[in-house]
Protein backbone atom coordinates (compact mmCIF):
# COMPACT_ATOMS: atom_id res chain seq x y z
CA UNK A 1 0.00 0.00 0.00
CA UNK A 2 1.03 3.52 -0.48
CA UNK A 3 1.95 5.82 2.15
CA UNK A 4 0.06 9.25 2.50
CA UNK A 5 3.18 10.94 1.97
CA UNK A 6 3.53 9.23 -1.46
CA UNK A 7 0.03 9.40 -2.31
CA UNK A 8 0.20 13.78 -1.22
CA UNK A 9 3.43 13.70 -3.43
CA UNK A 10 1.86 11.99 -6.23
CA UNK A 11 -1.16 14.51 -6.08
CA UNK A 12 0.96 17.33 -6.03
CA UNK A 13 2.87 16.62 -9.07
CA UNK A 14 -0.05 16.22 -10.89
CA UNK A 15 -1.27 19.31 -9.36
CA UNK A 16 1.56 21.29 -10.64
CA UNK A 17 1.50 19.07 -14.53
CA UNK A 18 -2.37 20.16 -14.82
CA UNK A 19 -1.67 23.73 -13.68
CA UNK A 20 1.52 24.08 -16.09
CA UNK A 21 0.84 21.49 -18.83
CA UNK A 22 3.65 23.20 -21.37
CA UNK A 23 6.43 23.45 -18.61
CA UNK A 24 9.20 20.38 -18.19
CA UNK A 25 9.25 19.91 -14.61
CA UNK A 26 10.15 16.68 -14.19
CA UNK A 27 13.47 17.28 -12.31
CA UNK A 28 12.03 19.05 -9.59
CA UNK A 29 11.33 18.02 -6.43
CA UNK A 30 7.45 18.36 -6.08
CA UNK A 31 7.20 15.74 -3.23
CA UNK A 32 5.33 16.31 0.15
CA UNK A 33 7.73 16.06 3.26
CA UNK A 34 6.43 16.14 7.04
CA UNK A 35 5.46 19.57 8.43
CA UNK A 36 8.22 20.51 11.13
CA UNK A 37 6.21 22.63 13.05
CA UNK A 38 2.58 21.09 13.40
CA UNK A 39 1.17 24.98 13.54
CA UNK A 40 1.76 24.79 9.91
CA UNK A 41 0.26 21.50 8.95
CA UNK A 42 0.87 17.87 8.11
CA UNK A 43 2.64 17.65 5.21
CA UNK A 44 4.33 20.99 2.85
CA UNK A 45 5.63 21.40 -0.42
CA UNK A 46 8.50 23.99 -0.73
CA UNK A 47 8.16 23.13 -4.89
CA UNK A 48 6.87 26.09 -5.89
CA UNK A 49 9.56 28.49 -5.36
CA UNK A 50 12.13 25.57 -7.69
CA UNK A 51 9.00 25.54 -10.59
CA UNK A 52 8.95 29.76 -10.45
CA UNK A 53 12.19 29.74 -11.25
CA UNK A 54 11.52 27.03 -14.40
CA UNK A 55 8.18 29.22 -15.20
CA UNK A 56 9.52 32.74 -14.55
CA UNK A 57 6.34 33.15 -11.85
CA UNK A 58 5.78 34.42 -8.41
CA UNK A 59 6.41 31.75 -6.56
CA UNK A 60 3.04 32.32 -4.42
CA UNK A 61 1.25 32.34 -8.16
CA UNK A 62 2.74 29.27 -8.95
CA UNK A 63 2.08 27.54 -5.38
CA UNK A 64 -1.86 29.24 -6.00
CA UNK A 65 -2.36 27.74 -8.93
CA UNK A 66 -0.73 24.29 -8.44
CA UNK A 67 -3.31 23.63 -4.88
CA UNK A 68 -6.57 24.77 -7.28
CA UNK A 69 -5.63 21.65 -9.20
CA UNK A 70 -5.64 19.51 -6.15
CA UNK A 71 -8.04 16.82 -5.62
CA UNK A 72 -11.00 17.07 -3.68
CA UNK A 73 -10.69 13.15 -2.42
CA UNK A 74 -11.44 14.12 1.43
CA UNK A 75 -7.48 13.38 2.32
CA UNK A 76 -7.04 16.75 2.52
CA UNK A 77 -9.18 19.27 4.65
CA UNK A 78 -6.83 22.29 4.27
CA UNK A 79 -4.33 23.61 1.52
CA UNK A 80 -2.37 26.65 2.80
CA UNK A 81 -0.44 28.93 0.60
CA UNK A 82 2.31 30.43 3.55
CA UNK A 83 5.63 32.61 2.96
CA UNK A 84 6.87 33.39 -0.63
CA UNK A 85 4.90 29.88 -2.06
CA UNK A 86 5.23 26.76 0.50
CA UNK A 87 2.28 24.71 0.43
CA UNK A 88 0.84 23.64 3.62
CA UNK A 89 -1.13 20.75 3.98
CA UNK A 90 -3.32 19.56 7.07
CA UNK A 91 -5.00 16.27 6.43
CA UNK A 92 -8.60 14.89 7.09
CA UNK A 93 -9.30 13.77 10.33
CA UNK A 94 -12.05 11.21 8.72
CA UNK A 95 -9.32 10.03 6.02
CA UNK A 96 -6.77 9.75 8.43
CA UNK A 97 -8.34 7.64 10.98
CA UNK A 98 -9.57 5.42 7.99
CA UNK A 99 -5.68 5.48 6.77
CA UNK A 100 -4.53 3.97 10.40
CA UNK A 101 -7.09 1.03 10.03
CA UNK A 102 -6.20 0.18 7.02
CA UNK A 103 -2.45 0.08 8.80
CA UNK A 104 -3.63 -2.05 11.30
CA UNK A 105 -5.34 -4.51 8.77
CA UNK A 106 -2.34 -4.78 7.27
CA UNK A 107 0.28 -7.35 8.12
CA UNK A 108 2.93 -4.84 6.82
CA UNK A 109 1.50 -2.27 8.99
CA UNK A 110 1.87 0.18 6.20
CA UNK A 111 5.37 -0.13 4.51
CA UNK A 112 5.75 0.05 1.10
CA UNK A 113 7.32 -2.63 -1.16
CA UNK A 114 9.92 -1.24 -3.58
CA UNK A 115 11.98 -3.95 -3.22
CA UNK A 116 9.65 -6.55 -4.40
CA UNK A 117 11.90 -8.66 -7.05
CA UNK A 118 14.86 -7.06 -6.45
CA UNK A 119 18.12 -8.29 -4.42
CA UNK A 120 20.72 -7.26 -2.00
CA UNK A 121 24.30 -8.48 -0.59
CA UNK A 122 25.22 -6.35 2.72
CA UNK A 123 28.87 -7.37 3.04
CA UNK A 124 29.34 -6.45 7.48
CA UNK A 125 30.96 -7.19 10.52
CA UNK A 126 33.71 -8.81 8.77
CA UNK A 127 35.39 -9.84 12.21
CA UNK A 128 39.50 -11.27 11.70
CA UNK A 129 40.24 -14.73 12.47
CA UNK A 130 41.90 -15.97 15.86
CA UNK A 131 41.33 -11.92 17.41
CA UNK A 132 38.41 -11.64 20.05
CA UNK A 133 35.48 -9.18 18.84
CA UNK A 134 36.07 -5.86 20.42
CA UNK A 135 33.62 -3.02 21.04
CA UNK A 136 34.77 -1.34 17.80
CA UNK A 137 32.86 -4.68 15.77
CA UNK A 138 29.95 -3.17 16.96
CA UNK A 139 29.18 -0.90 14.52
CA UNK A 140 29.67 -2.58 11.38
CA UNK A 141 27.78 -5.70 12.86
CA UNK A 142 24.54 -3.75 14.41
CA UNK A 143 24.43 -1.56 11.36
CA UNK A 144 24.60 -3.86 9.07
CA UNK A 145 22.16 -6.08 10.42
CA UNK A 146 19.61 -2.99 10.54
CA UNK A 147 20.23 -2.50 7.30
CA UNK A 148 19.01 -5.89 6.44
CA UNK A 149 16.22 -5.95 8.69
CA UNK A 150 14.62 -2.68 7.12
CA UNK A 151 15.26 -3.77 2.83
CA UNK A 152 13.85 -7.10 4.03
CA UNK A 153 10.84 -4.57 5.18
CA UNK A 154 10.59 -2.95 2.37
CA UNK A 155 10.39 -6.37 -0.07
CA UNK A 156 13.95 -7.11 -1.00
CA UNK A 157 15.49 -10.37 -1.05
CA UNK A 158 18.37 -9.33 1.15
CA UNK A 159 21.91 -11.86 1.59
CA UNK A 160 23.87 -10.94 4.61
CA UNK A 161 27.62 -11.60 4.02
CA UNK A 162 30.17 -11.61 7.26
CA UNK A 163 33.12 -11.49 4.76
CA UNK A 164 35.53 -13.25 7.37
CA UNK A 165 38.96 -11.60 7.71
CA UNK A 166 40.59 -15.39 7.37
CA UNK A 167 44.14 -15.24 4.96
CA UNK A 168 47.17 -13.28 4.96
CA UNK A 169 50.57 -12.37 6.22
CA UNK A 170 48.87 -12.97 10.02
CA UNK A 171 48.53 -16.70 10.01
CA UNK A 172 51.92 -17.26 8.99
CA UNK A 173 52.84 -15.28 12.46
CA UNK A 174 50.39 -16.82 14.33
CA UNK A 175 51.23 -20.56 13.30
CA UNK A 176 54.88 -19.77 14.55
CA UNK A 177 53.11 -18.55 17.72
CA UNK A 178 50.99 -21.54 18.42
CA UNK A 179 54.08 -24.25 17.68
CA UNK A 180 55.88 -22.26 19.96
CA UNK A 181 54.05 -20.39 22.86
CA UNK A 182 50.71 -22.24 23.37
CA UNK A 183 49.24 -23.03 26.70
CA UNK A 184 46.70 -25.84 26.00
CA UNK A 185 44.61 -25.15 28.94
CA UNK A 186 44.04 -21.99 27.91
CA UNK A 187 42.87 -23.00 24.74
CA UNK A 188 40.37 -25.40 25.93
CA UNK A 189 38.75 -22.10 27.82
CA UNK A 190 39.10 -19.39 25.67
CA UNK A 191 40.35 -20.11 22.61
CA UNK A 192 40.42 -17.21 20.63
CA UNK A 193 41.96 -15.03 23.69
CA UNK A 194 44.45 -17.79 23.37
CA UNK A 195 45.17 -17.53 19.93
CA UNK A 196 45.46 -13.66 20.18
CA UNK A 197 47.94 -14.25 23.08
CA UNK A 198 50.26 -16.36 21.24
CA UNK A 199 50.02 -13.74 17.57
CA UNK A 200 51.18 -11.20 19.71
CA UNK A 201 53.78 -13.08 21.40
CA UNK A 202 55.01 -14.21 17.48
CA UNK A 203 54.75 -10.46 16.32
CA UNK A 204 57.19 -9.19 18.98
CA UNK A 205 59.41 -12.08 17.94
CA UNK A 206 58.93 -11.19 14.68
CA UNK A 207 59.98 -7.28 15.83
CA UNK A 208 63.38 -8.30 17.31
CA UNK A 209 64.38 -11.97 15.43
CA UNK A 210 64.64 -11.27 11.90
CA UNK A 211 65.45 -15.21 11.98
CA UNK A 212 61.78 -15.75 13.40
CA UNK A 213 60.39 -13.64 10.79
CA UNK A 214 61.70 -15.38 7.97
CA UNK A 215 60.46 -18.90 9.63
CA UNK A 216 57.17 -17.20 9.68
CA UNK A 217 57.16 -16.17 6.20
CA UNK A 218 58.25 -19.45 4.99
CA UNK A 219 55.42 -21.30 7.23
CA UNK A 220 53.05 -18.94 5.19
CA UNK A 221 54.29 -19.47 2.20
CA UNK A 222 53.73 -23.56 3.15
CA UNK A 223 50.09 -22.41 4.21
CA UNK A 224 49.34 -20.76 0.39
CA UNK A 225 51.32 -23.85 -1.13
CA UNK A 226 48.53 -26.05 0.44
CA UNK A 227 50.61 -27.76 3.12
CA UNK A 228 48.24 -30.56 4.94
CA UNK A 229 50.00 -29.45 8.51
CA UNK A 230 49.69 -25.87 8.23
CA UNK A 231 46.03 -25.87 6.45
CA UNK A 232 44.75 -28.44 9.36
CA UNK A 233 45.69 -25.56 11.87
CA UNK A 234 44.41 -22.95 9.99
CA UNK A 235 41.33 -24.51 9.79
CA UNK A 236 41.51 -25.21 13.58
CA UNK A 237 41.95 -21.41 13.79
CA UNK A 238 38.80 -20.59 12.10
CA UNK A 239 37.06 -23.16 13.23
CA UNK A 240 37.49 -21.68 17.09
CA UNK A 241 37.09 -18.22 16.08
CA UNK A 242 33.59 -19.17 14.56
CA UNK A 243 32.06 -20.66 17.69
CA UNK A 244 33.25 -17.45 19.73
CA UNK A 245 31.73 -15.11 16.99
CA UNK A 246 28.31 -17.72 16.42
CA UNK A 247 28.09 -17.33 20.60
CA UNK A 248 28.31 -13.57 20.65
CA UNK A 249 25.95 -12.93 17.47
CA UNK A 250 23.73 -15.51 19.11
CA UNK A 251 24.00 -12.72 22.13
CA UNK A 252 23.18 -9.60 19.35
CA UNK A 253 20.13 -11.50 17.63
CA UNK A 254 22.52 -11.27 14.78
CA UNK A 255 22.83 -13.62 11.95
CA UNK A 256 23.70 -13.85 8.24
CA UNK A 257 23.36 -16.29 5.05
CA UNK A 258 27.07 -16.53 4.04
CA UNK A 259 29.81 -16.73 5.78
CA UNK A 260 32.49 -17.09 3.54
CA UNK A 261 36.38 -15.22 4.32
CA UNK A 262 39.00 -14.11 1.91
CA UNK A 263 40.40 -17.23 1.36
CA UNK A 264 37.35 -18.48 -0.38
CA UNK A 265 38.24 -16.17 -3.36
CA UNK A 266 42.23 -16.94 -3.45
CA UNK A 267 41.57 -19.22 -6.45
CA UNK A 268 40.19 -16.63 -8.80
CA UNK A 269 43.30 -13.83 -7.80
CA UNK A 270 45.31 -14.95 -10.41
CA UNK A 271 42.19 -14.96 -13.21
CA UNK A 272 41.70 -11.21 -12.22
CA UNK A 273 44.93 -9.97 -12.14
CA UNK A 274 45.34 -11.86 -16.32
CA UNK A 275 42.06 -9.88 -16.68
CA UNK A 276 43.04 -6.45 -15.86
CA UNK A 277 46.10 -6.95 -17.37
CA UNK A 278 44.28 -7.97 -20.57
CA UNK A 279 42.33 -4.63 -20.43
CA UNK A 280 45.43 -2.44 -19.69
CA UNK A 281 43.88 -1.70 -16.38
CA UNK A 282 47.43 -1.73 -14.57
CA UNK A 283 51.15 -2.20 -15.07
CA UNK A 284 54.27 -2.79 -13.27
CA UNK A 285 55.91 -0.44 -11.25
CA UNK A 286 59.40 -1.17 -8.66
CA UNK A 287 58.07 -5.04 -9.50
CA UNK A 288 54.46 -4.71 -8.34
CA UNK A 289 51.32 -4.43 -10.32
CA UNK A 290 49.75 -1.27 -9.65
CA UNK A 291 46.17 0.28 -11.01
CA UNK A 292 46.29 3.72 -12.22
CA UNK A 293 43.63 5.82 -10.76
CA UNK A 294 44.21 9.74 -12.43
CA UNK A 295 41.11 9.96 -14.35
CA UNK A 296 39.04 9.35 -11.54
CA UNK A 297 41.46 11.60 -8.99
CA UNK A 298 42.59 8.67 -6.80
CA UNK A 299 45.71 7.08 -5.81
CA UNK A 300 46.93 4.36 -7.31
CA UNK A 301 45.95 0.99 -6.42
CA UNK A 302 48.51 -2.11 -6.12
CA UNK A 303 46.96 -4.97 -6.51
CA UNK A 304 49.63 -7.45 -7.10
CA UNK A 305 52.98 -7.02 -4.31
CA UNK A 306 56.34 -7.03 -5.39
CA UNK A 307 56.55 -10.49 -3.64
CA UNK A 308 54.02 -11.84 -5.29
CA UNK A 309 51.35 -10.94 -2.73
CA UNK A 310 47.66 -10.02 -3.65
CA UNK A 311 46.46 -6.90 -2.29
CA UNK A 312 42.86 -6.54 -0.77
CA UNK A 313 41.63 -4.98 -3.91
CA UNK A 314 41.75 -7.95 -5.82
CA UNK A 315 40.50 -10.11 -3.44
CA UNK A 316 37.72 -7.34 -3.03
CA UNK A 317 37.27 -7.02 -7.24
CA UNK A 318 36.96 -11.05 -7.24
CA UNK A 319 34.62 -10.86 -5.14
CA UNK A 320 32.40 -9.01 -6.65
CA UNK A 321 32.39 -10.92 -9.78
CA UNK A 322 31.88 -14.39 -7.67
CA UNK A 323 29.01 -12.56 -6.08
CA UNK A 324 27.68 -11.39 -9.27
CA UNK A 325 27.76 -14.94 -11.15
CA UNK A 326 26.28 -16.91 -8.14
CA UNK A 327 23.37 -14.52 -7.06
CA UNK A 328 22.80 -11.73 -9.48
CA UNK A 329 22.04 -8.91 -7.21
CA UNK A 330 20.94 -5.70 -7.76
CA UNK A 331 23.23 -3.97 -5.81
CA UNK A 332 26.25 -4.82 -3.20
CA UNK A 333 26.48 -2.62 0.31
CA UNK A 334 29.87 -2.65 2.18
CA UNK A 335 29.55 -1.53 5.74
CA UNK A 336 32.65 -0.27 7.04
CA UNK A 337 34.44 2.20 9.36
CA UNK A 338 35.64 5.62 8.01
CA UNK A 339 39.12 4.56 7.38
CA UNK A 340 37.81 2.25 4.91
CA UNK A 341 37.09 5.35 2.79
CA UNK A 342 39.85 5.52 0.12
CA UNK A 343 39.88 1.70 -0.23
CA UNK A 344 36.59 1.28 -1.41
CA UNK A 345 36.54 4.46 -3.91
CA UNK A 346 39.48 2.78 -5.34
CA UNK A 347 38.16 -0.64 -5.71
CA UNK A 348 34.84 0.37 -6.55
CA UNK A 349 36.45 2.83 -9.75
CA UNK A 350 38.76 -0.64 -10.33
CA UNK A 351 35.96 -3.06 -10.43
CA UNK A 352 33.90 -0.89 -12.47
CA UNK A 353 36.62 -0.54 -15.26
CA UNK A 354 37.24 -4.47 -15.15
CA UNK A 355 33.63 -4.95 -16.21
CA UNK A 356 31.23 -5.02 -12.81
CA UNK A 357 27.79 -4.05 -13.63
CA UNK A 358 26.53 -4.03 -9.65
CA UNK A 359 25.95 -0.62 -8.25
CA UNK A 360 28.52 -0.82 -5.40
CA UNK A 361 27.82 1.35 -2.15
CA UNK A 362 29.76 2.04 1.00
CA UNK A 363 28.45 2.55 3.96
CA UNK A 364 31.17 4.07 6.20
CA UNK A 365 30.28 4.67 10.10
CA UNK A 366 32.40 7.27 12.81
CA UNK A 367 34.16 5.06 15.53
CA UNK A 368 33.09 4.59 18.59
CA UNK A 369 34.57 5.75 22.17
CA UNK A 370 33.85 5.63 25.64
CA UNK A 371 34.47 8.80 27.35
CA UNK A 372 37.49 7.53 28.06
CA UNK A 373 38.48 7.94 24.36
CA UNK A 374 39.54 5.96 21.53
CA UNK A 375 38.73 2.67 21.77
CA UNK A 376 42.26 0.77 19.83
CA UNK A 377 43.48 -2.42 20.09
CA UNK A 378 47.04 -1.16 18.66
CA UNK A 379 47.32 0.64 21.80
CA UNK A 380 45.99 -2.01 23.90
CA UNK A 381 42.62 -0.28 25.40
CA UNK A 382 40.25 -2.26 23.08
CA UNK A 383 37.55 -3.82 25.17
CA UNK A 384 36.45 -6.90 24.86
CA UNK A 385 32.18 -7.29 23.25
CA UNK A 386 31.52 -9.93 25.45
CA UNK A 387 32.56 -7.55 28.56
CA UNK A 388 30.73 -4.63 27.15
CA UNK A 389 27.29 -6.73 26.50
CA UNK A 390 27.65 -8.78 30.02
CA UNK A 391 28.38 -5.19 31.82
CA UNK A 392 24.66 -4.18 30.17
CA UNK A 393 23.10 -7.08 31.31
CA UNK A 394 24.17 -6.54 34.59
CA UNK A 395 23.18 -2.90 34.48
CA UNK A 396 19.97 -3.58 33.01
CA UNK A 397 19.15 -6.26 35.75
CA UNK A 398 19.06 -3.41 38.13
CA UNK A 399 16.65 -1.72 36.59
CA UNK A 400 14.62 -4.63 36.10
CA UNK A 401 14.76 -5.46 39.72
CA UNK A 402 13.87 -2.20 41.06
CA UNK A 403 10.86 -1.81 38.57
CA UNK A 404 9.15 -5.13 39.35
CA UNK A 405 10.46 -6.40 42.23
CA UNK A 406 7.98 -9.11 41.96
CA UNK A 407 8.88 -10.61 38.82
CA UNK A 408 10.00 -14.22 39.35
CA UNK A 409 14.35 -14.18 38.77
CA UNK A 410 14.02 -16.26 35.70
CA UNK A 411 12.24 -13.49 33.97
CA UNK A 412 13.97 -10.71 35.37
CA UNK A 413 16.91 -11.97 33.89
CA UNK A 414 15.09 -12.43 30.56
CA UNK A 415 13.76 -9.25 30.50
CA UNK A 416 17.38 -7.71 31.57
CA UNK A 417 19.08 -9.72 28.62
CA UNK A 418 16.69 -7.64 26.06
CA UNK A 419 16.83 -4.52 27.80
CA UNK A 420 20.61 -4.76 28.12
CA UNK A 421 21.42 -5.60 24.75
CA UNK A 422 18.89 -3.40 23.11
CA UNK A 423 20.25 -0.31 25.04
CA UNK A 424 23.71 -0.96 23.28
CA UNK A 425 22.24 -1.64 19.48
CA UNK A 426 19.91 1.42 20.06
CA UNK A 427 22.91 3.84 21.31
CA UNK A 428 24.60 3.02 17.91
CA UNK A 429 21.64 2.86 15.87
CA UNK A 430 19.76 5.94 16.91
CA UNK A 431 23.18 7.80 15.69
CA UNK A 432 23.80 9.35 12.27
CA UNK A 433 26.41 6.44 11.43
CA UNK A 434 28.59 9.06 10.23
CA UNK A 435 28.98 10.57 13.55
CA UNK A 436 31.62 9.42 16.15
CA UNK A 437 29.46 7.48 19.03
CA UNK A 438 30.53 8.41 22.51
CA UNK A 439 28.90 5.47 24.50
CA UNK A 440 27.85 6.17 27.92
CA UNK A 441 25.64 3.86 30.04
CA UNK A 442 23.96 7.14 31.96
CA UNK A 443 22.22 7.76 28.02
CA UNK A 444 22.32 4.02 27.03
CA UNK A 445 19.90 3.20 29.84
CA UNK A 446 17.85 6.13 30.28
CA UNK A 447 13.91 5.42 31.26
CA UNK A 448 12.96 8.87 30.10
CA UNK A 449 15.40 9.69 26.96
CA UNK A 450 16.39 8.56 23.95
CA UNK A 451 16.99 5.16 24.56
CA UNK A 452 16.13 1.86 23.91
CA UNK A 453 14.61 1.22 27.71
CA UNK A 454 12.40 4.12 26.95
CA UNK A 455 11.02 2.80 23.70
CA UNK A 456 10.79 -0.73 25.58
CA UNK A 457 9.39 0.66 28.30
CA UNK A 458 6.47 2.59 26.25
CA UNK A 459 5.63 -0.70 24.53
CA UNK A 460 5.10 -2.58 27.84
CA UNK A 461 2.69 0.34 29.14
CA UNK A 462 0.69 -0.61 26.35
CA UNK A 463 0.65 -4.19 26.68
CA UNK A 464 -0.56 -2.96 30.57
CA UNK A 465 -3.40 -0.93 29.10
CA UNK A 466 -4.66 -3.61 26.82
CA UNK A 467 -4.81 -6.36 29.82
CA UNK A 468 -6.79 -4.09 31.96
CA UNK A 469 -9.24 -3.11 29.20
CA UNK A 470 -10.13 -6.90 28.75
CA UNK A 471 -10.35 -7.54 32.38
CA UNK A 472 -13.02 -4.62 32.95
CA UNK A 473 -14.66 -5.41 29.71
CA UNK A 474 -14.07 -8.91 28.85
CA UNK A 475 -16.83 -8.57 26.24
CA UNK A 476 -15.88 -5.73 24.48
CA UNK A 477 -14.17 -6.43 20.82
CA UNK A 478 -12.42 -2.82 20.73
CA UNK A 479 -11.27 -4.21 17.31
CA UNK A 480 -14.60 -3.52 15.89
CA UNK A 481 -15.32 0.28 16.90
CA UNK A 482 -13.84 2.65 13.92
CA UNK A 483 -10.81 4.74 14.99
CA UNK A 484 -12.13 8.39 15.94
CA UNK A 485 -9.78 11.19 16.29
CA UNK A 486 -11.68 13.25 19.31
CA UNK A 487 -8.26 14.75 21.12
CA UNK A 488 -5.53 16.82 19.94
CA UNK A 489 -3.30 14.32 21.70
CA UNK A 490 -4.90 11.29 19.54
CA UNK A 491 -4.70 13.48 16.11
CA UNK A 492 -1.03 13.74 16.87
CA UNK A 493 -0.78 10.43 17.49
CA UNK A 494 -2.15 9.29 14.52
CA UNK A 495 -0.24 11.29 12.10
CA UNK A 496 3.34 10.07 13.87
CA UNK A 497 1.96 6.54 13.26
CA UNK A 498 0.97 7.19 9.47
CA UNK A 499 4.46 8.33 8.83
CA UNK A 500 5.55 4.92 9.88
CA UNK A 501 6.01 3.25 6.44
CA UNK A 502 7.63 6.74 5.25
CA UNK A 503 10.61 6.27 8.19
CA UNK A 504 11.08 2.27 7.05
CA UNK A 505 11.54 3.59 3.55
CA UNK A 506 13.25 6.67 4.51
CA UNK A 507 16.18 5.06 6.59
CA UNK A 508 16.67 2.44 3.23
CA UNK A 509 16.89 4.97 1.37
CA UNK A 510 19.08 7.32 2.69
CA UNK A 511 20.95 3.96 4.50
CA UNK A 512 20.53 5.65 8.34
CA UNK A 513 18.56 2.85 10.63
CA UNK A 514 19.14 6.28 12.64
CA UNK A 515 15.93 7.85 10.80
CA UNK A 516 14.09 5.01 11.96
CA UNK A 517 14.95 5.17 15.72
CA UNK A 518 13.88 8.86 15.80
CA UNK A 519 10.37 8.40 14.08
CA UNK A 520 10.20 5.69 16.85
CA UNK A 521 11.09 7.96 19.64
CA UNK A 522 8.78 10.64 18.19
CA UNK A 523 6.07 8.16 18.34
CA UNK A 524 7.32 7.16 21.58
CA UNK A 525 6.67 10.86 23.06
CA UNK A 526 3.57 11.46 21.71
CA UNK A 527 2.11 8.63 23.03
CA UNK A 528 3.58 9.57 26.30
CA UNK A 529 1.39 13.03 26.25
CA UNK A 530 -1.46 10.99 24.73
CA UNK A 531 -1.21 8.56 27.60
CA UNK A 532 -0.81 11.09 30.28
CA UNK A 533 -3.65 13.44 28.97
CA UNK A 534 -7.05 11.30 27.77
CA UNK A 535 -8.97 8.93 29.60
CA UNK A 536 -8.72 5.12 28.38
CA UNK A 537 -10.87 2.88 30.56
CA UNK A 538 -12.91 6.01 32.09
CA UNK A 539 -14.07 7.11 28.53
CA UNK A 540 -17.29 6.72 27.22
CA UNK A 541 -17.78 3.44 24.91
CA UNK A 542 -17.10 3.56 21.71
CA UNK A 543 -14.69 6.21 22.31
CA UNK A 544 -12.53 4.13 24.99
CA UNK A 545 -12.51 1.43 21.76
CA UNK A 546 -10.63 3.63 19.60
CA UNK A 547 -8.25 5.04 22.35
CA UNK A 548 -7.17 1.53 22.95
CA UNK A 549 -7.61 0.51 19.02
CA UNK A 550 -4.86 3.44 18.70
CA UNK A 551 -2.65 2.36 22.09
CA UNK A 552 -2.77 -1.11 20.04
CA UNK A 553 -1.26 0.29 16.57
CA UNK A 554 1.52 2.36 18.83
CA UNK A 555 2.02 -1.37 19.99
CA UNK A 556 2.07 -2.71 17.09
CA UNK A 557 4.57 -0.19 15.00
CA UNK A 558 7.07 -0.08 17.95
CA UNK A 559 7.45 -3.69 18.10
CA UNK A 560 7.95 -3.94 14.51
CA UNK A 561 9.91 -0.59 14.57
CA UNK A 562 12.27 -1.70 17.13
CA UNK A 563 12.50 -5.75 15.65
CA UNK A 564 13.91 -4.00 12.58
CA UNK A 565 16.48 -2.09 14.60
CA UNK A 566 17.17 -5.79 15.83
CA UNK A 567 15.90 -4.84 19.18
CA UNK A 568 12.99 -7.05 21.54
CA UNK A 569 10.02 -5.55 22.97
CA UNK A 570 9.72 -7.25 26.20
CA UNK A 571 5.64 -7.05 27.47
CA UNK A 572 6.80 -6.16 30.78
CA UNK A 573 9.45 -4.40 32.49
Amino acid sequence: MQTIKEILSAQIRAAFAAAFPDADLSALSLDATPAGDESFGDYQCNGAMAAAKVLRRPPRAVAEAAVAHLPQDGLVAKAEIAGPGFINLTLADAALARHLETIQADPLLGVPQPGAGKKLIIDYSSPNVAKPMHVAHIRSTVIGDALKRIHRALGYEVLGDNHLGDWGTQFGILIMGYRNFLDAAALETAPVDELQRVYVLSHQKCEEDPAWKDQARAELVKLQAGDPENRALWQKFIDLSMIEFNRIYGRLGVSFELVRGESFYNDALPGVVEKLQSLGLVRESEGALVAFLEDEKLPPCIVRKSDGGYNYATTDVATVFSRENEFHPDGIVYVTDERQQLHFRQFFALAKKAGAKTPLRHIWFGLMRLPEGLLSTRKGTAIKLDLLLDEAEKRALEIVKQASPDMPADQQQAVARAVGIGAVKYADLSQNPQSAVTFTWEKALAMDGNSAPYLQYAYARIASVIDKHAERFPECDWRREPIVLDALQSRRLAVRLARFGDAVLDAADQEKPSLLADALYDLSQAYSSFYQNVPFLKADPGIRESRVRLCDLVAQVLRRGLALLGIDTPDRI
